[in-house]
């Protein structure tokens, strides 16, 4: 709906998948996971209400349909939000508490490197932009990836519960395929 489309696109093929763009309800049947990129949470919620997507979407991931959530898509999945525009809903697919905006704004965006479970070959490079964080994971919540150093050490960066992936920093941007490779693979796994 907003954000790196294209740019999640490309990192999707070059991990291994044909993706496709889902603009409609009906594009979803065609798909065995998917991706919501960043951009602005309460606009993408409005994307998706005007494109009548929000509830098939969420059907779709109850369902069990594999999604990986990046920044503002951390925002969207999260079950509860700390900061939020009064009534902002989200899809509620992650048992966490996310933060918005948690790193400060667009002028505090930075880059580190981060150790991500699971991700194999050394260091991740992140890319935060006015990102989220975790506040709190629920207990079926897999913490993936935390600061390490600075102001925001521990804080919680990437998450995974069942098929359900969120990261508050932007790999679509980092030029580094590995973690869409890793959802690639969970998508695969689910064949």
């Amino acid at each position: 709906m907003q954000g790196d489309v294209r740019e999640h696109l490309a990192a999707l093929e070059e991990a291994g998948a044909r993706a496709v763009r889902v603009r409609h309800p009906e594009d979803l049947a065609r798909v065995d996971g998917i991706v919501l990129p960043g951009g602005e949470s309460t606009t993408i919620v409005k994307l998706l209400d005007a494109f009548e997507l929000f509830e098939p979407l969420r059907t779709a991931i109850e369902g069990g349909l594999p999604v990986y959530g990046s920044c503002a898509g951390m925002i969207l999945l999260a079950r509860r939000l700390l900061d939020a525009a009064e009534g902002q809903r989200t899809l509620g697919e992650l048992d966490v508490t996310v933060r918005r905006n948690a790193f400060g704004r667009q002028i505090d965006s930075f880059e580190t490197d981060l150790e991500v479970e699971g991700v194999t070959g050394g260091p991740f490079h992140a890319v935060f932009i006015r990102a989220p964080w975790v506040e709190e994971a629920g207990p079926g919540v897999q913490v993936l990836a935390t600061v390490g150093a600075g102001p925001a050490a521990g804080r919680i960066v990437a998450v995974r519960e069942r098929d359900v992936v969120a990261t508050s920093f932007h790999p679509e941007i980092a030029g580094d395929v590995r973690l869409h490779r890793k959802f690639v693979q969970i998508v695969s796994e689910r064949d």
